[in-house]
């Protein structure tokens, strides 16, 4: 698969960059298509996987994330870190990403934990590790891990952070 390259090239960031804004955001705005036609973009909570180029979510086992990753496995995900407004010109300084890759539910239970525990160290980080293991462990059956797997990752800047 061929993905566009930046028409504003000049507002591009380099891979490092787009990694370092991955591990930055706290949430993000999956894109699916939707088994109606339609496009279905939510919000999520994530964690990146710089070892597996991948961003791993939690879900419901049932609902229209997971009817939608079922009808197609092609998704898109974007984070924004900075978003300063700037009134007087007209434009503002932010830094985002946006990767493009395939989506799947992940069946492997060991899988299944690895990436639920990656997903409560990154938001749970002040919680004990028995508490976490309780939680886990309580809501294990009642829930799923999906995988994001980055086929390409752009990152942009607005033309305010450009350094010269």
């Amino acid at each position: 698969m061929s993905f566009r390259k930046m028409r504003r090239f000049k507002q591009e960031l380099g891979k490092e960059e787009a990694i370092a804004i991955l591990k930055e955001a706290s949430h993000g705005t999956l894109a699916l298509l939707s088994d109606d036609g339609y496009p279905y973009s939510l919000p999520l909570s994530y964690v990146f996987d710089e070892s597996e180029c991948a961003i791993y979510f939690h879900s419901a086992i049932e609902g229209h994330k997971i009817d939608s990753i079922r009808y197609s496995d092609k998704a898109s995900f974007s984070v924004v870190t900075k978003d300063d407004v700037i009134p007087e010109k007209f434009t503002t300084a932010y830094k985002s990403v946006i990767a493009f890759g395939k989506i799947s539910i992940i069946e492997d239970e060991k899988k299944k934990l690895e990436a639920l525990h990656k997903l409560s160290e990154r938001y749970c980080f002040s919680v004990s590790k028995d508490a976490k293991a309780k939680e886990i462990e309580s809501g294990f059956d009642h829930l799923v891990m999906i995988e994001f797997k980055i086929e390409h990752l752009s990152a942009k800047c607005g033309s305010t952070l450009i350094s010269n």
